[in-house]
């Protein structure tokens, strides 16, 4: 019986997977330079941390995520994002103490069950930045300044960064009644989504992708006319330090958050190349989860990203020739020589060249081995025969100008090396 991957998952195959490890590698330096440490949460967790820290009545909670129960009779479900996974990491770590300011990022894959489309999967994958323990405005300025730095250095263009402050508990309550009786008198033209929306989480009217409804949103209450003096004062701050960081933004008073737990400074990175969907990063401020979670009083702001997403994003030419080609390839000819074939790639791997070969059972042509190693786009090819056992003196080529030269067996690690410039 023929068995594929299940709907909604992918491979990701040799000749893509460079792009992932190149924004990775990206994600590394960029964030480390900032103070960011990696974080490594688990794949599954206790279902009730999703379901308190995203919301009981949020449609991921209710019908996306992957739930079971498992030979213990625990309710466990794979995470449907990461920032719950890090707050319970950071209180049961007790990594508030001492206190201070905590950077974190993680990379990895988060599960969904969603109607898979252009960017979007079941099992898909997230880079998410968290920083814990201070509510100071500069922690929203930088954190949003990285992002898009390390979009720039991935050769991003046609981005947008935009701003909304979604209030506090002090204020986003009134705002929300507000904004309650306002869409009441439009329930009858909003769409199905909507009208559940209206009754569990009014914000997300806001947000909704029918441009029927957009329309009626545009006339609807905004967050900014609503803001406590506090928030207000937050949100000027934020930015006033992206202006002076040269951050170019947007303000969208449209924008909200889909996940229960984030106040004040929310955010999104638009593309222009993207059509419909066209986010490619969303976070913001949650400075109550932690103590939600029973941690101590730490307000966060935080994003995450979807890597597959961002992958489609790219330049063709950032990418085109990511990877590097193989340092050599060892053509072997004759039976007699396949033993020497193989303690040589061995030794020249030890010294950290990186070598291709032949496996044919039945050694062929030298070129047919020639045309491999160009297909390979090998620098070098390192050519044995019987002549080059007895002789102890292996022919070199420069793949690139055809240059060949004999070299010692006993050098060529050394040898290699040096036409690399290693």
């Amino acid at each position: 019986m023929k068995i594929n991957s299940i709907r909604g998952v992918k491979d990701i195959l040799p000749g893509e997977i460079e792009k992932w490890r190149w924004v990775e590698t990206v994600a590394h330096e960029i964030f480390s330079r900032y103070g960011f440490k990696e974080i490594r949460p688990p794949i599954f967790e206790n279902s009730a941390l999703f379901a308190r820290s995203i919301g009981e009545t949020t449609d991921i909670v209710e019908k996306e995520m992957y739930t079971f129960t498992d030979r213990g009779g625990e309710q466990i479900t794979l995470r449907p994002e990461g920032t719950a996974s890090v707050v319970r990491a950071y209180i049961e770590h007790k990594m508030h103490y001492p206190p201070s300011v905590v950077k974190l990022y993680y990379i990895g894959p988060m599960f969904r069950y969603e109607r898979p489309q252009a960017g979007r999967f079941r099992q898909f994958y997230q880079i998410g930045v968290e920083a814990m323990g201070s509510a100071n405005p500069a922690i929203d300025a930088e954190v949003m300044a990285m992002l898009l730095e390390f979009f720039k250095d991935l050769g991003l263009s046609g981005l947008q960064l935009q701003l909304n402050s979604l209030g506090c508990q002090d204020c986003r309550p009134a705002y929300r009644e507000t904004l309650k009786a306002a869409i009441r008198h439009h329930l009858g033209d909003l769409c199905a989504n909507c009208n559940q929306r209206y009754e569990r989480n009014p914000l997300r009217v806001l947000d909704c992708k029918v441009e029927r409804d957009r329309e009626i949103a545009r006339g609807l209450p905004k967050t900014k006319d609503h803001l406590c003096q506090d928030c207000q004062t937050h949100f000027e701050e934020v930015q006033t330090l992206l202006r002076t960081a040269g951050t170019e933004f947007s303000l969208n008073p449209l924008l909200v958050r889909g996940l229960d737990y984030y106040t004040r400074t929310t955010f999104e990175v638009v593309s222009s190349s993207l059509g419909a969907q066209n986010a490619v990063c969303g976070g913001g401020r949650y400075d109550s989860l932690v103590e939600e979670f029973e941690g101590p009083p730490t307000p966060c702001f935080g994003f995450a990203l979807g890597l597959e997403r961002l992958i489609l994003s790219l330049p063709p030419d950032k990418t085109e020739n990511i990877g590097s080609p193989p340092d050599v390839y060892l053509v072997s000819l004759g039976v007699e020589t396949q033993r020497e074939s193989f303690r040589i790639v061995q030794e020249l791997r030890a010294s950290g060249l990186f070598v291709e070969r032949d496996y044919e059972e039945n050694p062929v042509s030298l070129k047919s081995q020639m045309r491999k190693a160009n297909a390979k786009a090998c620098r070098f090819a390192l050519i044995l025969g019987e002549n080059e056992l007895k002789s102890g003196k292996l022919v070199l080529k420069n793949m690139a100008n055809g240059e060949q030269t004999e070299v010692l067996s006993s050098d060529l690690a050394r040898e290699i090396q040096n036409r690399l410039g290693k």
